[in-house]
């Protein structure tokens, strides 16, 4: 019997307007109803999630949320952290420079600053908006070497970053965790943050196994929480690496798929 869910917000959870429709918002109040332990996993901070934790009541003293793609693992009522995996000012610094060379835009979130760019942008822009956050131009350069930074992300239009991406060098593959989250959007964690190490160190903490876990999601940083978990299940939008791994298939995220994998596996 599965005792848990864990949700992709954009893409998944979320329709193409960034919305929830009243059916998965009822599907995941029964399964609730129901003991079901529902979790949203994203590459969101905190506070771009916590609109749609309160709207599904998923906002109280048992609920948990894996927040920057699992870098951070908190209690919602609280944000007592759970588990936690970030990287360094150095990280950032380094990333920059990268940046630079490939010729993409860069941001990052400082566990003290918040969000920071070296210099506005588009990108920066979108992923404010979204977020509901603000953001500030900052000099990475200037970045204390052990400052905590939650993730870093190379930001650009979808073909200037496929260029850059193809020139990371390979070294980086064993200095971090890695995933492109939309087509614009490619982020670095630390080597032992990722959605599957979250949903690992969840399940231990709540005294689960992978078997009693479904988990839900439509892109390449929703890849290995998809395969940890007992049940796991791509969007119809999801990209062809996360269908390929998954274990079923649901309708899109503008077909109510959520709502599907709940009535499906859940409430029957």
């Amino acid at each position: 019997m599965y005792k848990l869910v864990a949700l992709d917000m954009d893409g998944t959870l979320l329709n193409s307007e960034k919305a929830l429709t009243s059916r998965v918002r009822e599907a995941i109040k029964s399964a609730k109803e129901q003991g079901i332990k529902v979790v949203l996993a994203s590459g969101r901070p905190f506070e771009g999630m916590l609109p749609t934790l309160k709207e599904l009541d998923l906002d109280g003293a048992d609920d948990y949320v894996l927040t920057y793609n699992a870098s951070l693992i908190l209690k919602v009522a609280c944000k007592s952290v759970v588990s936690s995996a970030i990287l360094t000012g150095q990280d950032a610094i380094d990333l920059n420079k990268l940046a630079d060379k490939l010729g993409v835009n860069i941001l990052a979130y400082s566990m003290t600053r918040g969000l920071i760019t070296p210099k506005q942008n588009e990108y920066t822009d979108y992923e404010a908006k979204l977020n509901g956050i603000e953001y500030s131009e900052f000099d990475f350069n200037m970045l204390d070497a052990d400052e905590d930074i939650l993730k870093v992300m190379m930001i650009d239009q979808e073909q200037t970053l496929s260029k850059a991406v193809e020139q990371l060098p390979k070294s980086l593959q064993e200095k971090y965790s890695m995933a492109r989250s939309t087509p614009f959007f490619y982020e670095f964690m630390n080597k032992n943050s990722n959605k599957g190490m979250g949903m690992a160190a969840l399940t231990a903490h709540l005294g689960l196994t992978a078997e009693q876990i479904i988990c839900v999601g439509d892109a390449a940083n929703d890849l290995e929480m998809i395969k940890y978990a007992g049940l796991g299940v791509a969007m119809e939008n999801g990209s062809d690496e996360v269908k390929a791994n998954a274990d079923y298939i649901t309708a899109s995220n503008d077909q109510d798929g959520v709502a599907h994998v709940f009535e499906k596996y859940v409430l029957n």
